[in-house]
């Protein structure tokens, strides 16, 4: 499993707001195990019958095996929420705030990385796996039916294309084994080659699916990891950002949308990746025929 797996149990930080009780509520009507939140000054209080704790550390106390925190907080109190959670040692803090000051993400990933916690998001929609039952944060909303069980994952910096990607999917009979929102911010806690490792030892999962865009490097760095074999399973890869890329001078879309020399545009991630072997849908709607075609091909091969 990616991430999440029956053993997963989890803090939600922001329980007792909109959003966060919102969340709290879709998570565990699909069949999250939500076992405590907390709020500054709101302990004592449940949502959805989940106790509510005034911090992380007596919501730890209380529950030792909380292994996952999921934020709902505002953006200016995101930094100290995620460092609360990486003091004790949650081993995944996911964040779905967006709009946190850059140099509070550079602050919170450095802190992650000295307590050895994987930090994914900012701005994450969540992850999901249907045959487990178990989300993670606001991905697929009180729906889900767009997600059925079956061997494609999905790494998106686009939460909504989560859902586009897999329903897609779903219309051609076929379902996915984990989804994961990393978020389209300028940095991100948990990239593509991060999670591309997970899924090389996921037994569920036959092939993956990247949904990229223009800015940064992440692409070439999954490249670089195809060409030394660091992952061996099929792969297919979108790149938004045709339209944008011809409007010069013009950033559009995610924070993380920003072109930085040549090697950040969409043009260049589409050679790296297809010089590394990897198969590139031109169109979103592409990625279904590409997939279908490999797994026919493994079908067929065994």
């Amino acid at each position: 499993m990616v991430i999440i797996n029956k053993n997963t149990k989890v803090l939600v930080q922001g329980i007792t707001g909109g959003e966060g009780s919102k969340a709290t509520k879709q998570m565990l009507d699909y069949g999250t195990n939500i076992i405590c939140g907390v709020t500054p000054g709101k302990g004592g209080q449940n949502v959805e019958g989940v106790p509510v704790y005034n911090s992380v550390e007596d919501a730890k106390q209380n529950h030792q095996d909380v292994n996952l925190a999921v934020l709902y907080v505002p953006p200016r109190f995101a930094k100290q929420a995620a460092i609360d959670a990486i003091e004790q040692n949650i081993e995944t803090v996911l964040c779905i705030t967006e709009s946190i000051p850059i140099l509070d993400v550079i602050e919170i990933l450095e802190y992650a990385k000295l307590h050895n916690v994987r930090f994914i998001g900012p701005s994450s929609v969540g992850i999901i796996n249907p045959e487990l039952k178990i989300k993670i944060g606001s991905i697929g909303g009180a729906n889900n039916s767009q997600y059925t069980p079956g061997p494609v994952g999905i790494i998106s910096k686009s939460g909504g294309m989560c859902s586009e990607t897999s329903l897609l999917l779903k219309n051609k009979g076929i379902g996915i084994s984990t989804v994961i929102g990393i978020g389209g911010d300028a940095i991100s806690g948990t990239d593509f080659y991060d999670l591309l490792k997970e899924f090389q030892n996921d037994k569920q999962t036959k092939v993956v699916v990247i949904y990229g865009e223009i800015g940064g490097e992440y692409e070439q760095k999954v490249a670089e990891m195809v060409k030394s074999k660091k992952f061996t399973k099929p792969l297919v890869a979108f790149v938004s950002g045709a339209f944008a890329e011809n409007l010069p001078n013009v950033s559009l879309g995610h924070a993380g949308a920003i072109i930085e020399g040549e090697s950040a545009t969409r043009t260049a991630k589409i050679k790296a990746l297809k010089n590394a072997g990897i198969k590139v849908a031109d169109i979103h709607h592409e990625i279904v025929d590409i997939v279908q075609e490999i797994l026919q091909e493994q079908e067929d091969y065994n």
